[in-house]
């Protein structure tokens, strides 16, 4: 397979910044700023997917999606809490570093199996819980490289519509950004079954009135109130005053 396929393939099987992240070159010093303190490049935008830059850059990235990327033993990782915002980590196996639960971003191959392991990462054979597949995030994309239909990185929306990094559509944006488009949407809801209401019966309305000042009313007409006992009187024979 050539490399433009493989870039198209993987355009469908995961999210587009997360081979950039994957790939990320962290924990080097900040080429901006240098003489600063603390300036090693730990933070991954999602919107940009540029390379990675540090705490003091993050100015520059208001409202996006960011990622912080952390170190356990030499390898980088993520917080579960923070990643699974924005793709299905299922299938992986996660870690408790420092009370906090972690997941490898690449893989980490282990020479050498210990004994009575029962279950091993599919791509580089680390062993592994038994109720996971993979090691890291890089694992579980091998997975999906190798055709496997049962695994993906798509969330579940509340209505089961999937969507890539926290969206339906795809366009970057944040959690707040998200609550205020699902009020906005209620919102607009209540008001289009409000006017459709409104319409309802006004259009009843009209339609009432419109068909008794045109004629077409199907609807038979009163018959016209006759009083029998005003019918039945006769007038009297007239009669001469007396002279």
């Amino acid at each position: 397979m050539g490399p433009m396929m493989r870039v198209e393939e993987d355009y469908y099987l995961s999210p587009p910044w997360l081979i950039p992240m994957l790939r990320g070159n962290y924990f080097v010093p900040c080429s901006i700023h240098a003489r600063s303190n603390k300036t090693e490049c730990n933070m991954f935008c999602l919107d940009c997917t540029s390379n990675a830059f540090c705490s003091y850059c993050l100015v520059n990235h208001k409202n996006h999606r960011v990622l912080q990327i952390r170190k356990s033993s030499y390898h980088n990782v993520v917080r579960v809490n923070e990643i699974q915002k924005y793709i299905d980590i299922s299938c992986v196996q996660t870690y408790i570093i420092n009370s906090a639960r972690i997941l490898f971003l690449n893989e980490r191959p282990q020479p050498r199996i210990g004994k009575g392991v029962t279950n091993t990462c599919e791509i580089c054979c680390r062993s592994l819980l038994d109720s996971y597949r993979f090691c890291s995030l890089g694992c579980k994309l091998g997975g999906l490289r190798r055709g496997s239909q049962s695994l993906t990185f798509s969330l579940k929306g509340k209505y089961g519509r999937e969507y890539q990094g926290g969206l339906d559509s795809g366009e970057a944006t944040t959690p707040t950004k998200i609550r205020k488009k699902c009020a906005f949407n209620r919102l607009m809801s209540g008001l289009s079954i409000s006017t459709v209401k409104s319409d309802y019966f006004s259009g009843d309305q009209r339609s009432t009135s419109s068909g008794s000042e045109s004629g077409f009313n199907l609807s038979p007409g009163t018959p016209p109130i006759y009083n029998h006992r005003n019918s039945s009187r006769r007038k009297g024979v007239p009669h001469r005053a007396p002279f």
